[in-house]
């Protein structure tokens, strides 16, 4: 006899239906009921059922706002300790590819990026390559660097000093680490991708990845909590999780807000394979699946997540108006200035495009500073007290960026 408790069978409308209710009654879906949705979702008239529940919760968590951030993408090395199967991003020290940035190119591409009318400095780099390469170590102990993360921390002061706002995607960081980084930080960043160990197994995509184990991740979210530093985080859709993996991974950021309260947003991301990688030839979600788990992401994590989608890797226009219906209120960095160098082969849309796409769906596109109107409005002690008089100085009076500190084009649009 089947378990009435059985989230692998079919789910009718009806019962589709009342579940999705309840999750607009109380503001977000239950376990049982996500993991039944979860199981289904590939029911076109299931998924669209949900896809406008989350539309509808969008709405009335976040009204009619979708906001964005002008960025520069500032690649600190791309010298990685993890080997993940789908990265090109991480290179080896004797590739000619592998790069560390000294810091008058950080300054360069800063002052290039202010000019632009960029505010958020994006830092992204390799996980810890100073364990794994003794001449990468050697040459941070020449330059006076005991580590990567030393070198961040002045190359976020600097940043600052030039008047960006940075937000650091570092790696795993010690909670020690995180501390000094928020002097120079308006927040922090590190995707959760998947609670799913199995995927750490050989043969699996973070085989030579130790820095991926999910319990080491969670912990880095717990840290950061401790200390109440805005941090964003997310899940990776494609690259071997189950049905399953997906709805705990969702769980354990929406368990860990309930329990710290800082996690300002969360990047739902779709796998992009990558020629020359071992998973160059796997098939990532179709445009159909992969919104209407933004759509379920979004009765899971309810109606007050800032919930993101990179629109890059959902270029086509349609794409991007089905990821608005399905209830994002954010479309994260975008630059005008550098590449995605995570994502090369996926250019960013402009902001004009993103602007007339989120008109198309009835809402409106404003920018933002890297952390969340709600932030500078409300919770000011999240910050060190000479970033905070920045954010105040760089945002109006509601928290989104003023358009004094865009360009002119784009403060006219």
């Amino acid at each position: 006899m089947t378990s009435s408790r059985n989230t692998r069978g079919s789910l009718s409308l009806r019962e589709a239906t009342g579940f999705v209710q309840e999750a607009l009654t109380t503001g977000r879906s239950e376990r049982f009921a996500a993991e039944r949705l979860a199981a289904n979702l590939m029911d076109s008239s299931l998924r669209a059922l949900v896809t406008e529940a989350a539309f509808e919760l969008k709405q009335k968590g976040k009204g009619k706002i979708v906001t964005v951030s002008r960025n520069v993408f500032l690649p600190v090395t791309n010298l990685c300790r993890n080997r993940c199967s789908y990265c090109t991003f991480a290179q080896l020290p004797d590739s000619p590819a592998s790069k560390t940035l000294a810091f008058a190119e950080i300054e360069t591409l800063a002052r290039e990026a202010h000019a632009a009318g960029c505010i958020e400095a994006l830092f992204c780099l390799g996980d810890k390559p100073e364990v794994a390469y003794r001449g990468y170590r050697d040459t941070l102990a020449a330059s006076g660097y005991a580590s990567t993360a030393e070198y961040l921390i002045e190359a976020c002061e600097r940043v600052f000093r030039l008047g960006l706002l940075p937000h650091s995607n570092a790696g795993i960081l010690t909670r020690e680490e995180m501390a000094k980084l928020r002097i120079w930080n308006a927040s922090l960043g590190l995707m959760l991708e998947t609670t799913s160990a199995r995927l750490c197994e050989r043969g699996m995509p973070h085989y030579y990845a130790p820095d991926k184990d999910p319990a080491v991740r969670i912990r880095m979210h717990e840290e950061a909590g401790e200390l109440g530093i805005p941090f964003t985080s997310g899940i990776l859709l494609g690259i071997g999780e189950t049905t399953q993996d997906r709805v705990d991974s969702l769980f354990v950021l929406r368990d860990l807000q309930d329990r710290f309260g800082n996690l300002q947003e969360i990047i739902v991301q779709p796998f992009h394979a990558k020629s020359e990688t071992p998973m160059a030839n796997v098939q990532g979600l179709s445009e159909a699946e992969f919104t209407g788990w933004v759509a379920l992401a979004r009765l899971i994590l309810g109606a007050e997540f800032n919930l993101q989608a990179p629109p890059n890797l959902n270029a086509d226009t349609q794409t991007l108006i089905d990821l608005l219906h399905a209830g994002i209120n954010d479309w994260g960095g975008v630059s005008p200035v550098t590449q995605d160098f995570i994502n090369p082969e996926a250019p960013w849309p402009s902001l004009e495009r993103l602007r007339e796409v989120t008109r198309e769906t009835g809402q409106e596109l404003r920018e933002r500073l890297p952390v969340y109107p709600e932030w500078i409005r409300e919770r000011p002690d999240s910050f060190a007290p000479e970033m905070f008089a920045r954010l105040r100085e760089l945002s109006d009076a509601q928290g989104f960026a003023r358009a004094q500190f865009r360009s002119s084009s784009e403060a006219a649009a």
